[in-house]
């Protein structure tokens, strides 16, 4: 259990890193963050970046960074905090790729993150018993009782 612990912390600081740096470039300069023209977003409901910026640097960074402060202090529910920040960060990249109409290689690795942190968050699921790990061990001791 440490193990898992340990990696999504790195993961939760990891990308919290990175989305308070590109939230905080996208509210800095909401007109063309790191060179990027307003204008990619023809296809989505915002004319500039200043939204998505303060809910990348918000929900996404700072929720990140207290994720993993959430694991330091070995909180039960940690699990259920790790999945959801994983579960907002792969809808975040979808809907990116959807309004910018493209997909990076940055789009598919922070993707992947978002998906190991949700699986990860399941595992210590697994580990602690919590729900809705505890409904599936118990289905599948009845199979296995059955077989």
């Amino acid at each position: 259990m440490k193990a898992v612990r340990r990696i999504l912390a790195v993961l939760h600081i990891f990308v919290g890193i990175g989305a308070m740096g590109g939230g905080l470039g996208a509210i800095l300069n909401p007109s063309a963050p790191m060179g990027m023209p307003a204008s990619v977003l023809r296809n989505g409901p915002f004319t500039d970046f200043l939204i998505p910026g303060i809910f990348l640097f918000v929900v996404i960074g700072l929720g990140n960074i207290g994720g993993a402060l959430f694991l330091l202090r070995k909180s039960r529910f940690q699990g259920y905090v790790s999945g959801a920040l994983g579960a907002v960060l792969v809808v975040w990249i979808v809907i990116q790729c959807l309004i910018l109409w493209s997909v990076v290689a940055l789009h598919v690795i922070f993707f992947a993150l978002g998906a190991l942190e949700g699986c990860l968050a399941l595992a210590l699921l697994w580990q602690e018993n919590l729900f809705p790990m505890n409904v599936a061990r118990a289905v599948l001791g009845r199979v296995a009782k059955g077989a």
